[in-house]
């Protein structure tokens, strides 16, 4: 059995060619794929955009112009692993135009699609083995919305 992997299929009301737009101006290692067209068969008008793919850092999606059936929730989210506050700072800033902030690091961009700008060493320092350490961190990282590295080191550190 051979596969080529996944694809993550987004579904947008009208939205998709856009939203694959938005998000190739932000992530820096991008294309656009195939876009597939209604025909007159419909059901959406002959030569609107039914699917486009789009490649976001290496994660292969398409955006599906369903309808308005379903919407986006937190149920699912994407995460974005960042190596400095400058990467958080860009993405947090770039996805929650036109969206709205969440609690710990968690946002929706203007399409209502739930991302996770996490710097890497999080998970390392909510995780350590030390209860008080892992205990410092988690609370700060509770109390923000963008996170802030140099805040959560100085929790984990006991500053």
């Amino acid at each position: 059995m051979t596969t080529d992997g996944f694809t993550t299929c987004l579904w947008f009301d009208g939205q998709a060619e856009e939203a694959a737009n938005h998000y190739l101006s932000i992530f820096k290692n991008s294309q656009i794929g195939r876009i597939g067209r209604y025909t007159e068969a419909g059901p959406g008008p002959a030569g609107s955009v039914l699917a486009v793919e789009f490649e976001l850092n290496g994660q292969k999606f398409v955006g599906l112009n369903g309808g308005p059936q379903f919407t986006f929730d937190e149920a699912i989210s994407f995460q974005i692993h960042c190596d400095d506050q400058d990467e958080v700072d860009y993405y947090w800033s770039r996805l929650t135009e036109g969206g709205e902030e969440g609690p710990c690091g968690w946002l929706k961009d203007k399409f209502g699609v739930s991302w996770q700008v996490v710097p890497r060493m999080l998970i390392d320092l909510i995780g350590d083995p030390d209860p008080e350490k892992a205990k410092r961190t988690t609370q700060a990282m509770m109390a923000m919305s963008k996170l802030d590295i140099a805040a959560l080191r100085k929790a984990y550190d006991g500053q």
